[in-house]
């Protein structure tokens, strides 16, 4: 079963994604996308 974050920009906080990640997995979620906010490439983190 899959469920549902909210991927939040390191640099501005915004929050600009979802994404679907697997229940029993315990870390959080990074990856690095754009940002509108920022117009540039940044890393996103899992919130809470």
């Amino acid at each position: 079963m899959r469920k549902k974050v909210i991927l939040v920009c390191e640099v501005c906080l915004s929050r600009n994604y979802t994404a679907l990640k697997h229940k029993e997995r315990q870390e959080r979620l990074s990856m690095k996308k754009y940002c509108k906010r920022c117009d540039k490439h940044t890393v996103h983190k899992e919130t809470k």
